[in-house]
């Protein structure tokens, strides 16, 4: 029982809109390749589960709070509760993965909950990357594959919560002496800024912005804005508003019949010359071939 998704839909602020599970049952499979995802990465998002994910083949770069991380086939990385991450390929990349409540393992404020899992959500910091040549962490990866394995089991419920219980247990008793401390009220305070200009950049982006403007949002200086960019996101904030722009204009494109000039115009850009330049360093193809190859309309009218 897994899903496969090939998009990741947030809000306004990189919080993912999709439901990991169900109420009574907080927790999903997927198995997905990363080259498959636009642009073959998984974008900048956040959940408040924490996921698991292990690299079956080929190797990624992992984004994760302000650092990078390179994985290769074998590996795995856990990721905090609320920690914002992003994963990108330069080859097909297949990542079995599970993003869960802990409350699936105990409720929250009970004598579990607080013995063994807030210790692990507290103290381990952003991630831990898991490496088979660290013998802890090959247990871990091997209780992470068991989950994947027991998927398609009648009891897999159970089975799940057993192996995830034993995956836990090598968390609690060896992350906390192998890996950072959790995020200080500073880096908080860092993400929450960083937070309300990505807003800002949501909800102003079809209209004239500047890097002041961005800075203002918050406010801070422009070089403040300009290295909590850099260091969390790894580029500009004028940079990211351009993609952003450019990644709106690509779902015109591809779910309406409106001219490549008037989608351009519609986010933001006033030099259509400058838009298709920009559109092609992005995506590697110009807007025409894009809306040829993902639009709705002109695929139905081919059909």
């Amino acid at each position: 029982m897994y899903k496969a998704n090939t998009k990741i839909r947030t809000d306004g602020a990189f919080r993912e809109t999709a439901r990991h599970g169900s109420g009574d049952y907080p927790f999903q499979y997927y198995l997905e390749d990363i080259w498959l995802f636009d642009l073959h990465c998984v974008d900048w998002h956040w959940h408040p589960e924490v996921e698991l994910v292990y690299l079956e083949s080929g190797s990624a770069d992992f984004f994760v709070g302000s650092e990078r991380y390179h994985l290769e086939t074998g590996m795995g990385i856990f990721i905090n509760s609320q920690v914002l991450h992003r994963f990108q390929a330069a080859e097909s990349t297949v990542i079995p993965n599970i993003v869960f409540s802990p409350t699936l393992l105990s409720p929250h404020g009970s004598l579990l909950y607080e013995k063994y899992l807030r210790p692990v959500l507290d103290f381990t910091g952003d991630c831990i990357i898991l490496s088979p040549e660290v013998p802890w962490q090959e247990r871990a990866l091997l209780a992470l594959r068991a989950v994947f394995a027991v998927q398609e089991s009648e009891r897999r419920e159970l089975l799940t919560v057993q192996h995830l219980l034993r995956l836990w247990e090598l968390l609690y008793e060896d992350a906390p002496r192998t890996s950072a401390p959790s995020q200080g009220k500073g880096a908080v305070r860092a993400q929450a800024q960083l937070q309300i200009m990505l807003q800002f950049i949501h909800t102003h982006y079809a209209q004239p912005v500047t890097l002041e403007d961005i800075a203002q949002a918050v406010p801070i200086s422009k070089s403040g804005a300009l290295s909590l960019f850099r260091q969390v996101l790894h580029i500009s904030p004028v940079r990211y508003l351009v993609d952003y722009r450019l990644k709106q204009a690509a779902r015109l494109l591809a779910s309406t019949n409106a001219s490549i000039s008037a989608a351009a115009g519609e986010v933001g850009f006033e030099n259509p010359g400058y838009f298709c330049r920009q559109f092609k360093k992005l995506f590697g193809v110009t807007p025409g071939e894009y809306r040829r190859k993902e639009n709705i309309f002109e695929r139905a009218e081919h059909e």
